[in-house]
Formats: structure tokens, sequence, C-alpha cells
């Protein structure tokens, strides 16, 4: 079963994407913030990892940045997905290795699983 992990501090988010990727299949981690997701990222290794930006303890940027410096988790797939549309903070989050940036209010579930298995 393919692991994804997701760093999202809005728990009705969270909730409503487990349950929705638990139908699919899929095994879904969470974190409610940036500590604890990299940390999680590290010991599981997930398929695929969604990542908020405005996150407490740890902002997604540097979460960001921590991936893909390690070698343990710098090939996992770093799927931005925030509020933010931040043309300067778009290109930071792919100069640092995200896969894709996507903002929260313009995806539905089955557009974010399309994202997934474009990245599996």
């Amino acid at each position: 079963m393919k692991k994804i992990l997701l760093i999202e501090d809005d728990l009705s988010l969270q909730k409503a994407f487990v349950d929705f990727l638990k139908k699919e299949n899929y095994q879904v981690l969470t974190a409610n913030d940036g500590l604890k997701g990299l940390e999680i990222a590290k010991e599981e290794k997930p398929n695929v990892i969604f990542l908020d930006l405005i996150l407490p303890k740890m902002k997604g940027l540097s979460v960001l940045e921590k991936i893909k410096e390690d070698e343990l988790t710098k090939d996992i797939p770093v799927i931005i997905l925030t509020n933010l549309e931040d043309p300067e903070g778009i290109e930071k989050a792919i100069e640092k290795g995200a896969t894709a940036y996507l903002i929260k209010k313009d995806y539905s579930l089955k557009e974010l699983l399309e994202k997934i298995k474009e990245n599996l």
C-alpha cells in the first residue's frame, strides 16, 4: 500500500483528505506541524508528501529544504498544498525541489488524487 504524508495544520482539511484517500486504498500519515512532519518523513519514507507552507514549529519551506537535503528523503516527491498565491513563493518552492505548487481552493480531492498518481 502506498503511503501519503499530509503535513497540514487545518484539521478539517486533514480529515477530509484522510477519509478520501483511505477509500482509494492509500495509507495516510498526518502531521499538524512542520517538525513532526519532518520526523514522520524520515521515519516512514512516504511515497508522496503534501506540504502546507504556513505551519507551526517549522515553516513549510524549511521542511522542504530539510527533506531535500537528507539522503533518506531527497527523492520523495513533495507537493506544496497551500493558500498562498505568491509568485515569488511558488518560484522558491520549485527551486527548493517541490514537484508541484497547488493552491488549496483551486483543487478538488479528485484532482489531488490525480497529482498523487502522477508522482508515484
